[in-house]
């Protein structure tokens, strides 16, 4: 197992702004603020989504959008860097109006009708991702320690 220790260092709580990309919204608070690694969590209504996962045995994201209003059950993810800016990673679960879940890999565009967020900003030596062969995917670059 790679890790590495951080410590807490500022929290955040706020509004994202109405009808804008979820994700986008996280990414541009987090390089005003300076933060380059942060766990967060998520919670509100999007009125469009769009969802993947990661096919392993092609190695590629499989996306598909949805255009329906949306509760967040639940999101939550990691903030940390990917080609010097912050990059965000995220997983979401929705639901609709007969409490039906849908969930996955979040992707923009996901566009917010209200949504209220908690970043927990960590102190250390930022992670970097890069290219794994192994699983194909853009992963932290931990490590031994």
């Amino acid at each position: 197992m790679l890790y590495s220790e951080f410590k807490r260092k500022r929290s955040f709580v706020g509004r994202l702004p109405f009808n804008k990309d979820l994700i986008s919204s996280i990414e541009g608070f987090c390089k005003e603020k300076g933060v380059e690694m942060a766990v967060f969590s998520v919670i509100g209504a999007v009125s469009s989504v769009t969802l993947g996962y990661f096919d392993q045995r092609q190695k590629v994201y499989v996306s598909f959008k949805k255009e329906v209003h949306l509760e967040i059950a639940s999101c939550s993810g990691n903030i940390s860097k990917k080609d010097g800016n912050p990059f965000v990673h995220a997983h979401i679960v929705l639901t609709d109006d007969k409490g039906n879940a849908i969930g996955g890999h979040l992707f923009s565009e996901t566009i917010v009708f209200a949504g209220e967020f908690y970043i927990q900003e960590l102190s250390g030596n930022a992670f970097e991702r890069e290219y794994d062969p192994q699983t194909g995917l853009m992963l932290w670059n931990i490590r031994d320690t």
